[in-house]
């Protein structure tokens, strides 16, 4: 079962939109026993009113209000329905990596197989994360292990991930091979829940 991802909390949106909702619904509230107390209008309202007796759909500025309108109820259902926290990158659950270590040796023991079944189903998921900052200086000072290269450069995204490494001895078809194998290590030895694909480029030292 792959862990779902965190989400942001989003508390800043969230506490603006509650205020605005509370001072709108406040604001009418007031006015609406207002005038059942046989007290007039507020002035806001009655200007409301006339203007939504004079201005028709069609017109520029109800369009212009419309629009901005359908922007923010946009915005604030994006909000409401993506998790947010991209920085942080979703790695395997120690379930996963044992159904992971396990397609590579499949002669498990049966029974120990079910206890174990059992014990993970009665403790709750575990989730991990690791951001995508972390995540680049660990790839990076894997690369810098690497015979031949002096500099390296990642940068770390959801779904690939970008090494620059600047090397002054070896060839660079030989530094690019063992780059890559290092990388491919590092990237599984993160134990992401999608492990990003690599992207390198090796060029010689300019002197």
């Amino acid at each position: 079962m792959t862990p779902r991802r965190f989400r942001s909390a989003r508390r800043i949106p969230a506490a603006l939109v509650a205020l605005l909702v509370l001072g709108v619904t406040g604001l009418f509230l007031y006015d609406l026993a207002a005038v059942r107390a046989d007290r007039p209008a507020m002035a806001w309202r009655r200007e409301l009113a006339h203007r939504l007796e004079v201005h028709t759909p069609a017109d520029l500025g109800v369009q212009l209000a419309g629009g901005v309108l359908v922007l923010a109820g946009v915005v604030l259902l994006l909000l409401a329905f993506t998790p947010g926290i991209r920085r942080i990158l979703m790695m395997r659950s120690p379930d996963q990596d044992a159904d992971h270590d396990a397609d590579r040796d499949a002669d498990g023991d049966a029974g120990r197989d079910g206890d174990q079944d059992a014990a993970g189903a009665a403790r709750p998921p575990l989730r991990a994360g690791i951001g995508r900052k972390d995540a680049a200086q660990v790839l990076r000072d894997r690369a810098m292990e690497v015979p031949g290269v002096r500099s390296a450069r990642v940068r770390m995204g959801r779904s690939r991930v970008r090494v620059r490494a600047t090397s002054h001895f070896r060839e660079l078809d030989e530094v690019r091979a063992d780059l890559d194998a290092v990388i491919a290590v590092g990237i599984e030895e993160l134990g992401l829940v999608h492990p990003p694909r690599p992207r390198l480029r090796v060029r010689r030292r300019a002197d």
